[in-house]
């Protein structure tokens, strides 16, 4: 296998939470740290650049040291806008992508994404916990931007969609499906916090 490509990494954070009471969910407190601390520490050790998707509190974000980059618009557009605004930015050969609730996603986890659409060679490769795919946990080309540009030109959102119109992998995570618990309600993060998982 090639030396892995050079890797940019996005979380995801540009939503409008709208079962959170639209509360801005990367800056809500889990177990005493803001949610988007824990994709930071996951990410962080396995991109060589990290960029932050979001749409409101932008200052908030930039206390993190990343770059904060936002949708092109603001019609909070879902996941995929998101990662177009990461795909314009973006130099490196591929996207690694992660949402911002998701606090048990370790770094071995997103490597092991990595891994599996290189030794592959897909254009994306998505995390699969068993029973369901997680389309917002995915690694992809950076050279698919002209396509997912089209495809949202059309007034498409669905992220399956355009996922499963190019070449690409399930990356097996049934023996860790913890790792993509997420956090929508103020109700799961009350009873993920009185869990101790972390």
């Amino acid at each position: 296998m090639n030396k892995q490509s050079k890797v940019t990494g996005v979380i995801l954070a540009g939503g409008l939470a709208r079962r959170m009471n639209k509360q801005d969910k990367g800056l809500v407190k889990f177990k005493g740290q803001p949610m988007i601390r824990y994709a930071v520490q996951a990410m962080a050790p396995v991109v060589d650049e990290l960029l932050i998707n979001a749409n409101r509190n932008i200052e908030q974000y930039q206390v993190f040291s990343y770059p904060v980059i936002s949708d092109a618009t603001s019609d909070f557009d879902g996941p995929l806008a998101g990662i177009y605004a990461a795909l314009n930015t973006c130099q490196n050969e591929v996207l690694l992508v992660m949402p911002c609730d998701s606090p048990f996603i370790t770094a071995e986890g997103l490597t092991a994404l990595l891994n599996e659409r290189a030794s592959s060679d897909a254009d994306i490769a998505v995390a699969f916990d068993g029973e369901r795919l997680h389309p917002v946990f995915l690694a992809l080309k950076t050279s698919l931007k002209d396509s997912l540009q089209k495809y949202l030109a059309q007034g498409e959102r669905k992220i399956d969609r355009w996922i499963e119109q190019h070449h690409w992998v399930k990356v097996d995570f049934s023996a860790s499906p913890e790792f993509f618990e997420n956090i929508n309600t103020l109700e799961q993060l009350h009873e993920l916090s009185a869990k101790g998982e972390l």
